[in-house]
């Protein structure tokens, strides 16, 4: 159950970073460069819909998706609360400086990128039929197939 937190909040950990990472390289690289500040933004919902296909498609291999599923869900909702309400303190802004447009814009986009990252990852996995619920019919389709047939006598 320990392992099952610790990867949740090194996903969680993971998302935040990424954030900060952008926030910082817009704060320092470009201060007042609207375009290029969209670009960074764009790169990292990017990343971090890469980085939940990733955790999509190794947790859904290991685990039935309701199991996983929530996980992801707990860090990416951890992550979204610390990217919107702590993230911008740590560059020196006000989380609602921009005003609600600007807020509730940065929740949607967000939750954008992260179900496009976890509906990639593990479309993919399913895709390739290593998801944990088609590796169950094989193993249940290979059972059935090394059992002999029960012969009836009338």
């Amino acid at each position: 159950m320990g392992q099952r937190w610790r990867a949740t909040g090194v996903l969680t950990a993971a998302l935040f970073a990424v954030n900060v990472v952008a926030r910082l390289v817009i704060r320092f690289a470009f201060p007042d460069d609207d375009t290029a500040a969209s670009r960074v933004s764009l790169v990292m919902f990017l990343v971090i819909g890469l980085i939940l296909a990733g955790a999509a498609f190794r947790w859904g291999a290991a685990r039935p998706l309701g199991h996983w599923a929530g996980d992801l869900a707990l860090a990416v909702v951890a992550a979204l609360a610390l990217t919107v309400f702590v993230g911008p303190l740590l560059v020196g802004e006000n989380p609602f400086g921009g005003g609600a447009g600007l807020f509730f814009a940065q929740i949607w986009l967000y939750l954008a990128a992260t179900a496009a990252g976890v509906l990639v990852g593990y479309l993919t996995l399913t895709a390739l039929g290593r998801d944990f619920r088609s590796r169950q019919l094989k193993r249940y389709a290979e059972m059935k197939q090394a059992r002999p047939r029960k012969i009836v006598r009338r």
